[in-house]
Protein backbone atom coordinates (compact mmCIF):
# COMPACT_ATOMS: atom_id res chain seq x y z
CA UNK A 1 0.00 0.00 0.00
CA UNK A 2 2.52 2.55 -1.21
CA UNK A 3 -0.03 4.86 -2.83
CA UNK A 4 -1.40 7.64 -0.60
CA UNK A 5 -4.90 7.60 -2.17
CA UNK A 6 -5.24 3.90 -1.34
CA UNK A 7 -4.02 4.55 2.21
CA UNK A 8 -6.58 7.34 2.58
CA UNK A 9 -9.41 5.16 1.24
CA UNK A 10 -8.50 2.33 3.62
CA UNK A 11 -8.32 4.76 6.56
CA UNK A 12 -11.66 6.30 5.57
CA UNK A 13 -13.24 2.84 5.43
CA UNK A 14 -11.96 2.01 8.94
CA UNK A 15 -13.27 5.37 10.19
CA UNK A 16 -16.67 4.62 8.68
CA UNK A 17 -16.78 1.18 10.31
CA UNK A 18 -15.81 2.49 13.77
CA UNK A 19 -18.23 5.41 13.60
CA UNK A 20 -21.03 3.14 12.41
CA UNK A 21 -20.25 0.70 15.21
CA UNK A 22 -20.46 3.51 17.78
CA UNK A 23 -23.71 4.80 16.32
CA UNK A 24 -25.17 1.29 16.20
CA UNK A 25 -24.23 0.52 19.79
CA UNK A 26 -25.83 3.77 20.96
CA UNK A 27 -28.99 3.35 18.91
CA UNK A 28 -29.52 -0.23 20.11
CA UNK A 29 -28.81 0.72 23.71
CA UNK A 30 -25.97 -1.78 24.17
CA UNK A 31 -23.37 0.84 25.10
CA UNK A 32 -23.87 4.58 25.25
CA UNK A 33 -20.99 6.33 23.45
CA UNK A 34 -20.17 10.00 23.78
CA UNK A 35 -21.81 12.41 21.39
CA UNK A 36 -18.38 13.44 20.06
CA UNK A 37 -17.19 9.83 19.61
CA UNK A 38 -17.25 10.16 15.80
CA UNK A 39 -15.06 13.27 15.93
CA UNK A 40 -12.49 11.50 18.09
CA UNK A 41 -12.42 8.56 15.65
CA UNK A 42 -11.95 10.94 12.72
CA UNK A 43 -9.13 12.85 14.40
CA UNK A 44 -7.31 9.75 15.62
CA UNK A 45 -7.45 8.04 12.23
CA UNK A 46 -6.20 11.20 10.53
CA UNK A 47 -3.23 11.14 12.92
CA UNK A 48 -2.72 7.45 12.11
CA UNK A 49 -2.74 8.28 8.39
CA UNK A 50 -0.25 11.11 8.94
CA UNK A 51 2.23 8.88 10.76
CA UNK A 52 1.92 5.87 8.47
CA UNK A 53 2.00 7.96 5.29
CA UNK A 54 5.13 9.76 6.46
CA UNK A 55 6.89 6.50 7.24
CA UNK A 56 5.85 4.94 3.94
CA UNK A 57 7.23 7.97 2.11
CA UNK A 58 10.70 6.54 2.79
CA UNK A 59 10.04 3.93 0.10
CA UNK A 60 8.89 6.47 -2.49
CA UNK A 61 11.09 6.85 -5.55
CA UNK A 62 9.96 10.43 -6.26
CA UNK A 63 9.49 12.66 -3.23
CA UNK A 64 7.70 15.39 -5.22
CA UNK A 65 5.05 13.04 -6.64
CA UNK A 66 4.54 11.35 -3.27
CA UNK A 67 4.31 14.73 -1.49
CA UNK A 68 1.58 16.02 -3.81
CA UNK A 69 -0.36 12.78 -3.71
CA UNK A 70 -0.08 12.68 0.09
CA UNK A 71 -1.31 16.23 0.55
CA UNK A 72 -4.34 15.71 -1.69
CA UNK A 73 -5.11 12.38 -0.02
CA UNK A 74 -4.88 13.98 3.43
CA UNK A 75 -7.22 16.80 2.39
CA UNK A 76 -9.70 14.27 1.02
CA UNK A 77 -9.46 12.17 4.16
CA UNK A 78 -9.95 15.24 6.34
CA UNK A 79 -13.05 16.29 4.43
CA UNK A 80 -14.38 12.74 4.36
CA UNK A 81 -13.93 12.05 8.06
CA UNK A 82 -15.37 15.46 8.92
CA UNK A 83 -18.50 14.78 6.89
CA UNK A 84 -18.80 11.29 8.37
CA UNK A 85 -18.39 12.59 11.91
CA UNK A 86 -20.92 15.33 11.29
CA UNK A 87 -23.35 12.79 9.84
CA UNK A 88 -23.00 10.27 12.65
CA UNK A 89 -22.90 12.74 15.54
CA UNK A 90 -25.11 15.54 14.28
CA UNK A 91 -22.51 17.99 15.63
CA UNK A 92 -20.63 20.36 13.33
CA UNK A 93 -16.89 20.85 13.65
CA UNK A 94 -17.49 24.34 15.01
CA UNK A 95 -19.75 22.91 17.74
CA UNK A 96 -17.35 20.04 18.49
CA UNK A 97 -15.19 22.32 20.62
CA UNK A 98 -11.55 21.30 20.83
CA UNK A 99 -11.77 18.89 17.90
CA UNK A 100 -11.38 21.83 15.54
CA UNK A 101 -8.00 22.55 17.09
CA UNK A 102 -7.11 18.87 17.08
CA UNK A 103 -7.76 18.74 13.33
CA UNK A 104 -5.53 21.82 12.84
CA UNK A 105 -2.72 20.34 14.96
CA UNK A 106 -2.90 17.00 13.14
CA UNK A 107 -2.74 18.82 9.79
CA UNK A 108 0.32 20.84 10.79
CA UNK A 109 1.85 17.73 12.34
CA UNK A 110 1.32 15.81 9.09
CA UNK A 111 3.25 18.39 7.09
CA UNK A 112 6.02 18.41 9.71
CA UNK A 113 6.20 14.57 9.79
CA UNK A 114 6.35 14.32 6.02
CA UNK A 115 9.03 16.99 5.75
CA UNK A 116 11.10 15.60 8.61
CA UNK A 117 11.10 12.04 7.32
CA UNK A 118 12.16 13.16 3.86
CA UNK A 119 14.86 15.46 5.24
CA UNK A 120 16.24 12.47 7.14
CA UNK A 121 16.13 10.46 3.92
CA UNK A 122 18.21 13.14 2.14
CA UNK A 123 20.73 13.25 4.99
CA UNK A 124 21.15 9.48 4.97
CA UNK A 125 21.66 9.42 1.19
CA UNK A 126 24.30 12.13 1.51
CA UNK A 127 26.05 10.28 4.33
CA UNK A 128 26.09 7.06 2.29
CA UNK A 129 27.86 8.84 -0.60
CA UNK A 130 30.53 10.41 1.60
CA UNK A 131 33.88 8.75 1.91
CA UNK A 132 34.78 8.16 5.49
CA UNK A 133 38.47 8.02 6.35
CA UNK A 134 40.00 6.89 9.56
CA UNK A 135 40.86 9.71 11.95
CA UNK A 136 44.52 10.65 12.19
CA UNK A 137 46.39 9.17 15.07
CA UNK A 138 48.81 11.36 16.98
Amino acid sequence: MDHPPMQAIATFFVAFLLMALGWLSTSTGVVEVDRLYAWSIGASLMLFFAIMNSLLSLKASSFVKYWGSSIYSFIGLGLGTSLLAWGFSGVTLKEAGSYRWIYIVVTVGFIVFLTLVNMLKIIVKYAEKEEWNQPRRR
